[in-house]
């Protein structure tokens, strides 16, 4: 059984006020990868913007949350309402075509909703 340290993220002491301090606190050897995930989510939904949020870089459109992301230890992860958790590492980044499917579905239901 995994101890509860394991499962926190390798995050910076001080939470990050943007996106782009959040990325830029992220392990190395993470942070091209969650630097292209950030592009492809900026790419798939324009006019989203970002936030911070529970302590991870998300994206928000119309005040509803598209998608959230972060690092931790030995992984990164895309969250997603109704997707539930994707881990990915470094080594083996989410597509490009998932993730804009992903993004672009939550902003139609988005959309839909009103």
């Amino acid at each position: 059984m995994a101890s509860q340290a394991t499962k926190r993220p390798a995050r910076m002491s001080t939470r990050a006020k943007s996106v782009s301090e959040y990325l830029a606190a992220a392990p190395t050897d993470q942070r091209a990868a969650l630097r292209r995930l950030r592009g492809t989510i900026k790419a798939a939904a324009p006019k989203a913007s970002e936030v911070i949020s529970y302590g991870m870089a998300g994206f928000k459109y119309k005040g509803k949350p598209v998608v959230y992301f972060s690092y931790w230890k030995d992984h990164c992860a895309l969250y997603g309402p109704g997707t539930g958790t994707m881990k990915f590492t470094a080594e083996k980044p989410l597509s490009d075509g998932r993730v804009t499917s992903i993004v672009k579905t939550r902003i139609a239901a988005i959309e839909k909703a009103g």
